[in-house]
């Protein structure tokens, strides 16, 4: 096939500054050149690529929007579009810079001591440490506030016993910032890999996300120093002002994967002959493509709109759940579309649209599952809060 070519019909390049430009089509043809030969066979073998992790830190995408030391303190936007470029590859390696910079570093960035960060977070922005975020136990998803996990005082330390479930990074991570109620308040702890008790175990026989990490991790009397606390954190809005960065990026990512999946049928269509012409000639096929880029246009500005008010410390969470519910719901329906688009061949790994369309029900999932935030929109409809 020619190479990507990425939908903007009303011109969207046009708002943004040419810095923004520069990280989106620095990031593009990474993807294009670095990562796209290596993400299929990665998917089949159900592998991340760790190959390209200290690719990614030379690149500055990691946690690169923090304020912090010589971080590239990239905008918000120019962030978002790195996110829309590293799912049009793949929603695992969206996944992986995301927990890494929103789950991880962000936590530490904003609730974390001095020592704290000094420790994490240049060696997290290299790619020389990975980290993982326990919040999502095996009974509690929707409800985080139901955590079972527990922290108790002991000494001039902390002892944690509990499980965390779909963690993204996990058998990767030299850190997990792992949620516990201690006296019955959510707080976060900086567990290391190798501190005694604390162990992972990678997820298998996943249909979606194969080219993801995803792992339980078990706490089983593991002793933690005080220093372990983060300081800064107490109660669920710790943990939730973390997703809500992360669903941010999400509403990006998800974009990506379905402009791949636009720009994967907009090409086939005009190359595959049937009754003699190219598909893209019938009346249905055209409407199918129309209907795609209309919903990818609308998504991209909702997503830009979220953008500058995050940049002018005007975003709300529920604008971002606004943006994250929209971007997955259209991106899922377009990557079915455009499987059923391809005929046979969209089940094939030589397309990549069907691997698009199974990670996009995990993102769909993940972060707040589409009737969450749906339930989120309504309380900021009506003030009536449809969780209790």
């Amino acid at each position: 096939m020619s190479p990507y070519e990425a939908p903007d019909f009303l011109q969207i390049d046009d708002l943004l500054t040419e810095e923004e430009r520069l990280v989106r089509d620095t990031v593009r043809s990474w993807v294009s050149d670095r990562y796209l030969p290596l993400v299929e066979h990665a998917y089949r073998e159900g592998r991340f690529t760790n190959e390209v992790i200290p690719e990614l830190g030379e690149l500055g995408v990691l946690g690169g929007n923090l304020d912090y030391a010589d971080f590239p303190r990239m905008s918000a936007t120019a962030y978002g579009l790195v996110m829309q470029e590293l799912e049009r590859g793949d929603s695992g390696l969206r996944s992986f810079v995301s927990v890494q910079g929103a789950l991880v570093m962000y936590p530490i960035w904003r609730y974390g001591s001095d020592a704290q960060k000094a420790k994490w977070l240049p060696a997290m922005h290299a790619g020389k440490a990975i980290g993982c975020f326990g919040l999502t136990e095996p009974d509690h998803g929707s409800d985080p506030g139901g955590m079972e996990t527990k922290a108790v005082k002991d000494g001039d330390g902390y002892v944690l016993n509990g499980a965390k479930m779909w963690i993204t990074n996990g058998d990767l991570a030299h850190v997990a910032v792992v949620w516990a109620k201690l006296d019955g308040v959510v707080r976060g702890f900086l567990v290391e890999r190798g501190t005694k008790g604390f162990s992972t175990r990678e997820q298998k026989g996943k249909h979606s996300l194969r080219a993801s990490v995803t792992s339980e991790l078990i706490l089983q009397d593991v002793r933690v120093p005080a220093s372990a606390l983060l300081p800064g954190a107490s109660g669920l809005s710790g943990p939730l002002s973390c997703l809500t960065q992360a669903r941010y990026g999400i509403a990006w990512g998800a974009v990506g994967a379905a402009m791949a999946c636009y720009d994967e049928v907009r090409q086939y269509g005009a190359t595959r002959v049937q009754f003699g012409k190219p598909i893209a000639s019938f009346q249905l096929y055209q409407a199918k493509l129309a209907n795609m880029l209309t919903e990818i246009t609308k998504a991209q500005l909702v997503n830009l709109r979220l953008g500058r008010l995050k940049e002018a410390n005007k975003a709300t969470a529920q604008q971002v759940s606004f943006a994250k519910r929209n971007a997955c719901h259209e991106a899922l329906e377009i990557a079915r579309a455009a499987r059923d688009m391809l005929g046979a061949n969209g089940i094939t790994d030589e397309y990549q649209t069907m691997r698009h369309m199974c990670n996009l029900e995990s993102v769909k999932t993940y972060e707040g599952t589409h009737d969450i935030h749906t339930l989120i929109l309504g309380m900021a409809i009506t003030g009536i809060d449809a969780f209790r």
